[in-house]
């Protein structure tokens, strides 16, 4: 994510220490995931392709010198410790076991603009790898002094699950509501999020108020970040994504603009946006014509931008928690972050 925000004098102190901190988390996620087993280290190798906008890491970091009052003054002379180090590879660890189930699940053949692991070796071979992933993740935990930040990673591990089994029972369900559709980005988003905010300030010594306050900004960002992602599904173009879109309708899960549109629709509009939205699952030229005839029937509409504000507010509304925040170039570099969340065309 921190690619996508401009860099000026007062971030720039911020952007060294980020950069150094992501560099020992990779050093640290792929040390973590050795194996004496050459199949093994070939699928993890794969997997690290995966890593694209590194933005739970990214936040822990962020959180941490925000939370810290000596990092506001000169955040150049920070030392981000083995603790943030550790709990930021843990977060992208569990995030990265997520996306290699989800493309189990979603039947996805490219991510990161590669090809995914179950389009390469098979669903059996993907899920077991996202297994290990989290298996992995959670004996990363036992390196941290403290149990709580691995009783943290373990609930929040719990409610990401449960938010996809709460989108998997509403899969093919046409009357879902906009209520249902936050209740699951939430858990299965925001809540990964909001934790890497938090711990970012928890392993800073940070009071528990500073910790409730990055970890609430986390939340927000995480809704928005999702709205935006579920815009792009819609919206985006392959190539600059650099994933393969379209699957939400192609498994019957209705997103935001989805759920507004069906919600405004007269019963005739409504059910040819539903053969439409039937007939854009495909990848034939007949598939590409669908989803351009209901892209233009959301925006009769206004669906996309009803999305579109959403993603915005909410990412607002995040904003407005760093406010209480003594002021710090990491601080404004988190404000930042949350704008090209969901101003981002991937």
């Amino acid at each position: 994510m921190n690619q996508l925000i401009e860099v000026d004098d007062r971030l720039a102190p911020v952007q060294g220490v980020l950069a150094d901190a992501l560099a020992r988390v990779e050093a640290r996620f792929d040390a973590q995931l050795g194996s004496d087993l050459p199949a093994v280290r070939e699928l993890c190798a794969h997997v690290e392709r995966y890593r694209g906008k590194m933005l739970r890491p990214t936040l822990v970091v962020l959180c941490a010198l925000a939370a810290d009052p000596r990092a506001a003054r000169r955040p150049e002379t920070t030392h981000v410790t083995e603790s943030h180090v550790t709990v930021a590879a843990v977060c992208e660890m569990v995030h990265m076991a997520t996306l290699v189930h989800d493309d189990v699940l979603d039947e996805a053949e490219n991510r990161r603009r590669g090809r995914t692991v179950n389009h390469l070796y098979g669903n059996e071979a993907a899920v077991i790898l996202g297994d290990y992933l989290i298996a992995s993740a959670f004996e990363l935990c036992t390196q941290l002094d403290s149990v709580s930040s691995a009783r943290l990673i373990g609930g929040v591990s719990m409610t990401t699950c449960a938010g996809e089994l709460l989108q998997l029972r509403f899969r093919d369900d046409y009357s879902i509501d906009e209520q249902t559709y936050f209740e699951i980005v939430e858990r299965k988003t925001a809540a990964l999020i909001a934790a890497s905010c938090e711990l970012g300030a928890l392993h800073s010594d940070s009071n528990p108020e500073t910790a409730r306050l990055l970890a609430e900004f986390g939340r927000g960002l995480g809704v928005a970040f999702q709205v935006q992602d579920d815009l792009l599904d819609l919206t985006g173009e392959e190539a600059i994504v650099g994933k393969s879109l379209g699957r939400d309708l192609a498994k019957g899960k209705l997103t935001l603009p989805m759920i507004h549109h069906l919600a405004l629709a007269d019963p005739t509009q409504r059910g040819r946006s539903l053969r439409l939205a039937e007939a854009a699952a495909g990848n034939d030229n007949d598939a590409h014509n669908a989803a351009r005839s209901l892209r233009q029937a959301l925006d009769a509409t206004a669906s996309i931008s009803h999305a579109r504000d959403t993603a915005r507010r909410l990412a607002d509304q995040a904003r407005a928690r760093l406010s209480r925040l003594h002021d710090s170039p990491a601080r404004e570099f988190l404000n930042r972050l949350a704008v090209a969340a969901v101003d981002r065309a991937y």
